[in-house]
């Protein structure tokens, strides 16, 4: 198998790039969400399926390059769901979070946002989330439908009773003045996105509380399941999806607060959808891979801080855990 210097050795199922360092996670996410992957015909999809199959088998033809196989490898798991190995609907793959996204994050910074548009763009966001959560969830245990309507219902609940309540605090508060009611009111999004994220973790993984999850030896042998483990990976989930739509949400208003004062601006306002629309795309593309690659999806435990029959089953000091996304 052709192999160049500066391409690293093809290995099935496993990242390309490394994954305890910063830049090797956002080079892996920037290759999760690289919308291109959308246009991908079905016929070079089958292409691809055959070059990672012939691998596996050992029937790989002379002259195919590791590139080639990383390249068929992120088509495939771009569109094919692992688990079922069924194509997963355009809108709720990875790789249209950011294209399907945007018009949503868009609208939910609007400026001068009523009630109704207030529930709409929340409801409408949550629901994107939901149906990408559940296009992408893990089918090797099946997770019962109704768990991720209690974790849908739940985020719808709280984005929009924080976004209205916020709204209707911020309308009342007298003593401001209109521009930097406007100003505060574009932030509003970030916590009622924030608390969402934080209520749809809870209600779709409490039973882990009770059961567990796996912890893993040096050698990914499964060593145990810890109750101590689930609470560290629901607490880091929950943070990390906290951390995750905050450049989304707060660096648009702020650069729009600045755009808005420009007198080019001021004597063209019908420019200003345009633009807050290119701020909102390009804010988003960017800083989305940049938030995700900030945390690793395994995390790492001392055994003395896990319950003592894990402690004893193992010789290794620390041990390690999928804390999930």
């Amino acid at each position: 198998m052709a192999e160049s210097a500066a391409c690293p050795a093809f290995q099935l199922g496993r990242p390309r790039y490394d994954q305890t360092s910063f830049l090797g996670r956002l080079r892996h996410f920037i290759d999760i969400i690289d919308p291109s992957t959308l246009f991908v015909s079905e016929k070079k999809l089958k292409e691809c399926i055959k070059i990672l199959d012939d691998y596996k088998h050992g029937t790989l033809p002379p002259g195919v390059s590791a590139d080639q196989l990383w390249e068929a490898q992120k088509i495939k798991q771009a569109i094919i769901h692992p688990d079922t190995g069924e194509k997963i609907f355009m809108p709720f793959r990875m790789s249209g979070y950011v294209p399907f996204g945007t018009p949503i994050v868009i609208g939910l910074l609007l400026p001068n946002q009523t009630v109704m548009s207030t529930i709409i763009w929340q409801w409408l966001n949550q629901s994107h989330n939901a149906c990408v959560n559940y296009a992408n969830r893990n089918a090797t245990k099946p997770t019962p439908t109704s768990k991720f309507l209690q974790g849908y219902v739940g985020a719808v609940t709280s984005a929009v009773s924080i976004a209205v309540g916020l709204n209707v605090l911020i309308q009342k508060a007298n003593k401001l003045s209109p521009s930097t009611r406007m100003i505060i009111q574009r932030f509003v999004p970030f916590p009622a996105v924030a608390s969402a994220n934080i209520c749809n973790v809870a209600l779709m993984r409490h039973n882990e509380l009770s059961e567990g999850i796996d912890v893993l030896d040096n050698n990914g042998t499964v060593v145990g399941s810890s109750k101590i483990a689930a609470r560290h990976a629901i607490m880091e989930t929950a943070f990390t999806r906290v951390v995750l739509p905050m450049p989304i949400f707060v660096l648009p208003p702020i650069i729009m607060s600045y755009l808005e004062r420009l007198r080019f601006l001021q004597r063209n306002r019908r420019l200003l959808l345009p633009i807050h629309s290119v701020v909102c795309l390009v804010t988003f593309g960017l800083s989305l891979p940049v938030a995700i690659s900030l945390f690793p999806q395994m995390s790492q435990i001392e055994v003395s801080r896990l319950e003592p029959e894990i402690a004893m089953a193992t010789d290794c000091s620390v041990l390690t855990y999928n804390k999930g996304l």
